[in-house]
């Protein structure tokens, strides 16, 4: 096996050669050139030194020198990802070169380690003894802090730069990847693997063509970093679990190691404890909530990253769906790490009531729009804290705060809503999970917030609201064509009173006036199912149009004048609702037949014209001006009769539309008026038709 380390190492030194060879010949003006040239020269010799080792057949022996160069090798190749990363210098800093604290950090651990295996302290001469742990564990976190640099590297460049360092963040990864794999099977089994330490070479080599072609593709790499608080938060979440599960590793091998006959079991029940603490931990709320404050307050100059948390709270608040008062909590909540909260809104009865809750036990609680309280918000437009409220109550002019307040134990905050100027509601916010101070970028976010969240709520109740005014308006344009209706029946009603008295003994007038008086009664049924709205759904059939067409006429008759229809073309049929066509048309039947004096005429025609049924009515009453058919005939509620209400045409032409077919008239005022009433032929009869002709 010593031979095949041998040469797997040798495989690494040559390849690392080349790289070398390369970067100070072809590519020594590359961006970074110095860095990645030293990193490759200390993994040459790190490489070298190890084939060599191999060769002479005491692996896995460690001796001190070949410690120092693995050292070397991973400080060099931190350090060039440090410099990639870039900012790790601070002009304001007080510290040695004016460095970044976590810069100095990284290069103080590793001359501490580096001193520590020159003076034997690391070095391992033998895997049987106890000194192996501490180590391997310190390889371990060597190799776990490379990794971080590399995350660090890859999730704060751009997209263009990404392109750039894609590889060599592959590259270098899968180096300090194998290393962490390699150590922590050591610390596992307590000795060194030989086929993984053999691997380990050939794994290097094959990582070489990576860090080259990122290395060609250096014009684009760039040191400027741009570390968001996400970022920083995953990244110390990361690095917090490595250092954990180091630790907790540690104590289990004192554990397995003083404990005997019990101490594996020892040490599988202590790191099993240990694993599940440490999942209770990240997905505990609060503790995220504790990270983030600790992080913004030690890291940031400023608490929020703006452009992050905008995009958050714009797109809480645009989900579509219902619950956007509870999304609206949540969404200014969060700015303050808060739990919970309710949100009040402002009623027409003139109190602000809850309309939503959050993780808050539902109060029947309401206050006036009058009170000193929502007085002070509207006014004043201030956040108040209930806990600076409780110690200072004359920095808020002493409200006197609402008494269920009381009524939640762990309130904090109180954020009005403001829209145009005027309080719309507000928001009760529960005690942070991790105490934020209230400084003036905290409550100038939250009013931005509210301000902004009371946009989004106002908009939604003027959406409520025209939706209920659109339904009655529908409903009110349903009742208005049903009123006509019922005038228009009145109207045929009320004539039969006057001719009873002259024709009670006829049997003909007896017989008509039956039938129009069933004939109504079926109408107002059907008038009070579409009120009711259990109306059935209309179904559209072929109609044979001169039937509808004659008893449209027939219901006129008892009318003066008396309306002529003539057949031109008969057996003609279209597709409509037959109640519906023939309310229509008696519209305008009616209609002419009112505009006609008793000595006039109103005659009503029946022709096929190309693929179309015509209709027309013609009659000679009063007529209409162009003015009044250009402005007002086909307008709802515009009417020339004293008792008309202007809905008839309006409603015939809206259904003759809606069939595909159109209205137009010839007037001319004291000459009469005639309609044509174009619809289309039933498309297979129109075929049949044609056929026959």
């Amino acid at each position: 096996m010593s031979s095949i380390a041998s040469y797997s190492y040798l495989v690494a030194a040559l390849a690392f050669l080349v790289l070398c060879v390369m970067l100070m010949t072809r590519w020594r003006s590359r961006t970074h050139a110095t860095s990645v040239t030293i990193a490759a020269v200390a993994s040459l010799f790190w490489s070298a030194a190890l084939a060599w080792q191999a060769d002479q057949g005491d692996l896995p022996a460690w001796s001190a020198w070949t410690d120092s160069f693995e050292v070397l090798r991973n400080g060099a190749w931190s350090a060039f990802l440090i410099v990639l990363i870039g900012s790790y210098r601070d002009p304001d800093s007080r510290l040695p070169l004016k460095l970044q604290g976590w810069v100095l950090a990284i290069f103080s651990f590793y001359v501490l380690f580096f001193l520590g295996t020159v003076a034997g302290v690391w070095h391992l001469t033998s895997l049987s003894e106890t000194g192996l742990m501490p180590s391997v564990t310190a390889r371990v976190a060597l190799a776990v802090l490379g990794i971080v640099l590399v995350e660090q590297l890859y999730r704060n460049k751009s997209l263009q730069e990404r392109w750039a360092v894609k590889f060599a963040c592959l590259g270098i990864g899968a180096m300090y990847a194998y290393d962490f794999y390699l150590f922590s099977n050591t610390m596992l089994f307590h000795q060194v693997d030989p086929d993984i330490w053999a691997a380990r070479g050939v794994i290097n080599a094959l990582t070489v063509p990576l860090v080259a072609m990122s290395i060609a593709r250096s014009a684009s790499w760039s040191s400027e970093l741009a570390l968001s608080r996400r970022v920083m938060f995953h990244t110390a979440a990361l690095f917090g679990s490595a250092i954990y599960l180091l630790a907790m590793g540690s104590a289990g091998y004192y554990l397995r190691f003083v404990g005997g006959s019990w101490g594996t079991v020892m040490q599988v029940a202590f790191l099993f404890g240990a694993l599940v603490l440490l999942v209770v931990i990240l997905f505990s709320g609060t503790f995220r909530s504790w990270l983030k404050v600790f992080i913004s307050k030690h890291f940031y100059r400023y608490n929020y990253d703006y452009r992050e948390e905008w995009l958050r709270f714009t797109r809480t608040l645009s989900e579509s769906g219902p619950g956007l008062g509870v999304r609206t909590i949540q969404a200014v909540g969060e700015l303050v790490e808060s739990p919970g909260g309710v949100l009040f809104i402002r009623r027409d009865s003139g109190l602000y009531e809850p309309q939503s809750y959050w993780h808050v036990p539902v109060e029947n609680i309401s206050e006036p729009a009058d009170s000193p309280f929502c007085q002070f918000l509207e006014s004043k437009q201030w956040v108040v804290d209930l806990n600076e409220y409780a110690e200072r109550p004359e920095l808020y002019d002493d409200m006197p705060l609402p008494a269920w307040l009381t009524r939640f134990a762990r309130r904090s905050l109180v954020v009005p809503l403001i829209m145009q100027g005027k309080l719309f509601g507000f928001m009760l916010l529960m005690r942070p999970r991790s105490p934020v101070a209230l400084n003036w970028e905290v409550i100038d976010l939250l009013k931005i917030a509210g301000n902004q969240a009371a946009s989004y709520l106002a908009q939604q109740d003027a959406a409520t609201a025209l939706m209920v005014a659109r339904q009655f308006e529908s409903f009110n344009r349903m009742s208005t064509f049903v009123v006509h209706d019922l005038k228009n029946l009145v109207s045929q009603l009320s004539l039969l009173i006057p001719n009873a008295e002259k024709h009670r003994n006829n049997p003909e007038f007896q017989r008509d006036m039956l039938d129009t008086v069933t004939h109504s009664v079926q109408k107002m049924k059907l008038l009070l199912q579409k009120l009711s709205r259990s109306e059935s759904p209309v179904h559209m059939a072929p109609l044979a149009i001169d039937k509808v067409l004659i008893q449209a006429v027939a219901l006129k008759a008892a009318f003066e004048p008396h309306p002529v229809l003539e057949l031109l073309d008969a057996g003609m049929k279209v597709l409509a609702d037959r109640e519906r066509l023939e309310r229509v048309l008696g519209h305008l039947i009616q209609n002419a037949i009112e505009a006609t004096p008793k000595d006039g005429k109103v005659a009503i025609s029946l022709r096929r014209r190309d693929d179309n049924v015509l209709i027309t009515i013609a009659d000679t009453g009063e007529g209409m001006s162009e003015e009044f058919i250009r402005e007002r005939l086909f307008k709802p509620f515009e009417s020339t009769k004293s008792a008309g209400m202007g809905i008839g045409v309006f409603e015939s032409q809206e259904y003759i539309s809606e069939l595909g077919g159109k209205i137009e008239l010839v007037s001319e005022v004291g000459a009469g008026t005639t309609f044509y009433v174009s619809l289309p032929l039933h498309q297979h009869q129109a075929q049949t038709l044609d056929i026959a002709v």
